[in-house]
C-alpha cells in the first residue's frame, strides 16, 4: 500500500494539496491531509492506515511544507518510510546575530494577530511566500477566507512553535529516506536556516538525503511540475533514486 500524509505550513490549510491529491490518486497513492483549522476547515490530524502487505511493499510518505513537519505528531513521522521536506527547516531562527533581527520581526508579526494590523501583516506574508511569483498564484486559504477565533489562537501558538524550533522533529527516523526541496529565492526561510537543515539531516540519517534546489522559486514552491517529479521519485525503487 502506498500512503501519503501531507501537512501544510503556517497560515495554510489542506486545500493547498488539491492538485497533489488528484495526481497522486491517479498513480494509486492513498492521500490524507493534515489540517490545523486556522479558518473555516475543521482541525484534523490523520494517522497511517492499517496495511496488511509485506513490509517491503509498504510506502508511508510524509510530505510537509515549511513548518508542516513540526506540526505532525511524532508517531506519524516515526512510521514514515520516506519524508519530503518542502522549503522546510530544523531551526527557523538562526543562532547569534543572524537570527536577532528575524526574531524581532516574528514577534512583531505575533503582536499583529488579533489587531487592526492583522490583515495587512498576513497579506504581506503571502506576498513574501509567493515571491518572486505573484501572490495571486497561491491557492485560497484561511488568510483569504478569514480566521476563526480558535484558528487565530492556533495560528498564534504555531507561530510560537516556529520561533522556538531548534531541531528536526524528534519523530524523524534515521532509517527514513528523505528528499529536501529548497527554494533558491525563499524569502521566508533564510539561507542560514536552510544550511542548518542540511547539516541536521546529514547528522540524523543513516543514508544521505537527496537535495533538490529549485532555481527562481520562492517559499511557496510554485513549480508546475514539482508534484509530478516528486511522485516519480517516490515510485522509483530506492536504488534508482
Amino acid at each position: 500500500m502506498k500512503q501519503v500524509i501531507a501537512m501544510h505550513g503556517w497560515s495554510g490549510d489542506s486545500h493547498s494539496w488539491v492538485s497533489w491529491i488528484r495526481h497522486f490518486n491517479h498513480h494509486h497513492w492513498s492521500w490524507q491531509s493534515g489540517e490545523r483549522g486556522y479558518g473555516k476547515r475543521q482541525e484534523h490530524m490523520p494517522f497511517w492506515q492499517d496495511d496488511q502487505e509485506p513490509t517491503e511493499r509498504q510506502s508511508r510518505v510524509v510530505i510537509a511544507h515549511s513548518l508542516g513537519a513540526h506540526l505532525l505528531p511524532d508517531a506519524v513521522l516515526a512510521h514514515a518510510t520516506d519524508v519530503v521536506l518542502l522549503a522546510s527547516f530544523s531551526r527557523f531562527v538562526p543562532q547569534g546575530a543572524k537570527g536577532r533581527a528575524l526574531k524581532t520581526g516574528l514577534k512583531s508579526m505575533r503582536r499583529c494577530l488579533g489587531s487592526d494590523a492583522e490583515a495587512e501583516m498576513l497579506t504581506n506574508f503571502l506576498r513574501r511566500a509567493a515571491a518572486p511569483s505573484p501572490a495571486d498564484g497561491l491557492p485560497r486559504g484561511p488568510i483569504h477566507e478569514g480566521l476563526s477565533h480558535e484558528g487565530r489562537q492556533r495560528l498564534t501558538d504555531d507561530l510560537d512553535l516556529l520561533i522556538a524550533s531548534a531541531e528536526l522533529p524528534p519523530g524523524l527516523q534515521a532509517s527514513s529516506r528523505v528528499l529536501v526541496v529548497e527554494a533558491q529565492q525563499d524569502a521566508i526561510v533564510v539561507p542560514a536556516a536552510r544550511q542548518e537543515l542540511r547539516d541536521a539531516i546529514q547528522t540524523r540519517l543513516q543514508h544521505p538525503a537527496e537535495h533538490w534546489f529549485m532555481p527562481g522559486s520562492g517559499h511557496a514552491l510554485l513549480v508546475p511540475d514539482l508534484l509530478m517529479r516528486i511522485q516519480r521519485w517516490l515510485d522509483q525503487p530506492p536504488r534508482e533514486r
